[in-house]
């Protein structure tokens, strides 16, 4: 049993312009995410979701003022970004980066051996590859391509998944994946996302504005998040609520 507590998180970013004094994005948030759970954070625009993530995988950009992070009890904060990703934090970011000149499969292989602590053997790391790449609908031939270079947004997110599955992290934070997908590829993302909860009874933290991939992606707790902070926490039952009516209830009350 994994557990990831986050407790009173207060974030500040630096603005664009350097002498601008930096923006107090987080407010203390409170959550706590286990093995098997599949927790969806959904907001508006500028609520600070993503600042949440990177914040959480160790982002420079964002800096921890107050609060904790921990991984079953071990100190997030004080691991470096590589240290958090072998602890089993994975990141699917909203917008994946382009690494020219560096294959994807040499790329993956490479990660799972920092992951793993050794290099799995060729021919299992083949077949492996093979096989979750033919989960996703991926052409083989994208092994041979430089990362996520020339990719299509569908293709960078089908990426992003095959990396969660290969990888087979604790905890996996998925920033907006629905974001860009077209309704097929909506679905191929979310079958990798579900397989690998069920092989791996990884906890799920998900980022998202819509509702459409709860269809697919079936939550057990549902937490709206607002101004910095998660203002209110439920079931299935409150994306439903929130497809039907909006932020309104909760921005409004957040204002006061």
């Amino acid at each position: 049993m994994t557990t990831l507590e986050i407790r009173d998180l207060h974030v500040d970013v630096a603005d664009s312009d350097s002498d601008a004094e930096p923006i107090h994005i987080l407010k203390g948030v409170d959550l706590t995410i286990t093995s098997g759970e599949k927790h969806a954070i959904m907001g508006p625009n500028g609520s600070g979701k993503s600042t949440l993530s990177y914040a959480i995988a160790g982002h420079p950009k964002y800096k921890i003022t107050s609060g904790t992070v921990t991984l079953d009890g071990e100190d997030v904060l004080a691991m470096s970004v590589d240290e958090r990703a072998r602890a089993g934090i994975f990141l699917a970011m909203q917008y994946p980066v382009e690494v020219p000149g560096i294959s994807m499969s040499n790329f993956l292989r490479s990660a799972a051996t920092a992951v793993r602590g050794e290099a799995p053997k060729l021919r299992h790391w083949v077949k492996e590859a093979r096989e979750a790449m033919n989960d996703l609908d991926i052409d083989p031939a994208f092994g041979d391509r430089s990362v996520n270079e020339g990719f299509s947004g569908g293709e960078k997110k089908r990426h992003e998944v095959l990396q969660l599955g290969l990888l087979k992290p604790k905890i996996a934070i998925l920033d907006e994946t629905d974001s860009g997908l077209d309704v097929d590829a909506l679905r191929i993302v979310s079958e990798g996302v579900n397989r690998y909860a069920d092989r791996e009874n990884g906890g799920i933290l998900l980022i998202t504005h819509y509702t459409r991939i709860l269809q697919y992606i079936k939550p057990d707790f549902v937490h709206v998040f607002v101004n910095g902070r998660v203002v209110e926490s439920g079931g299935p039952e409150l994306a439903d609520e929130l497809e039907r009516s909006g932020y309104e209830r909760f921005t409004a009350a957040a204002a006061k």
